[in-house]
């Protein structure tokens, strides 16, 4: 297990114990949307306001090699749909555990749908980059949400709980799952789930303070950091975003001072 831990080190701040994680998977899902486009400006201004790794899909990495800025971990993604197809909620695996090792990424991620109708397919290929992660000595992150035709409400506190222990049962080293509105039923996720646990950002939101709150927030409830995309790489000010957010997770601001400094 020395890999994993060697390589949770490129992507966990050791001080804290937390995480600034910016996910650029979107292309895939949604398309080619703003912020995604000149990649290495989006990464270097993300790793300059202090995020601790990005994350990507294989195809997208030899686009955002960056030759300036600070250093920052690379998490290769490893599951795929569109929300073009019928089956959005259906990750399929289109990149494996050797495919990171080589590439140089510091770990890999997993998204599964808890409740979709492929759950069996998804636990099954879950399990199986589990194992290899183990053999291989990489990190694994596992994005887990309630989502399919038995879901009334995706962020209910006690199908987030579920689908997050889902994702530490199956060798999750980091589970990421939606933020539940409150600290206090946050808590209790936290406290299911085991394993260290990211909020996600969820849909691009209107107000900063909002976001702020909700990183904050997640904090209190023994949260381990985030993994913000949209609500980062499509801000006016990218490393001003990252930065304020880092502020919180990584240097002990409240959601106030971190709107200060970002204002």
């Amino acid at each position: 297990m020395y890999g994993k831990s060697i390589r949770l080190e490129r992507i966990v701040d050791r001080n804290t114990g937390n995480c600034v994680i910016v996910p650029m998977d979107h292309g895939v899902s949604i398309g080619p949307v703003q912020g995604l486009i000149d990649m290495k400006k989006t990464v270097d201004d993300v790793a300059n306001g202090g995020a601790t790794a990005v994350l990507m899909h294989k195809g997208l990495i030899r686009f955002s090699h960056r030759t300036s800025g600070r250093d920052i971990g690379l998490i290769l993604h490893l599951s795929a749909s569109t929300d073009i197809g019928v089956t959005s909620n259906s990750k399929t695996l289109v990149a494996t555990v050797e495919e990171g090792l080589k590439v140089g990424a510091d770990a890999v991620s997993v998204h599964i749908n808890v409740g979709a109708e492929t759950e069996s397919k998804m636990l099954s290929d879950l399990g199986m980059v589990s194992q290899q992660c183990t053999d291989w000595g990489m990190p694994l992150v596992v994005m887990a949400y309630p989502r399919g035709p038995t879901i009334k409400d995706s962020y209910d506190p006690q199908v987030v709980a579920h689908a997050a222990r889902v994702a530490t049962e199956l060798g999750a080293d980091i589970v990421k799952c939606s933020y539940t509105g409150d600290v206090r039923s946050f808590e209790k996720v936290v406290d299911g789930a085991l394993a260290p646990v990211v909020i996600a950002g969820g849909p691009k939101m209107n107000s900063d303070m909002d976001i702020l709150n909700m990183v904050y927030d997640s904090l209190q409830a023994g949260g381990h950091g985030v993994s913000i995309g949209r609500n980062v790489f499509q801000h006016h000010d990218v490393e001003a975003m990252t930065r304020a957010i880092s502020d919180i997770i990584l240097h002990g601001a409240t959601a106030k001072e971190a709107y200060a400094q970002l204002e």
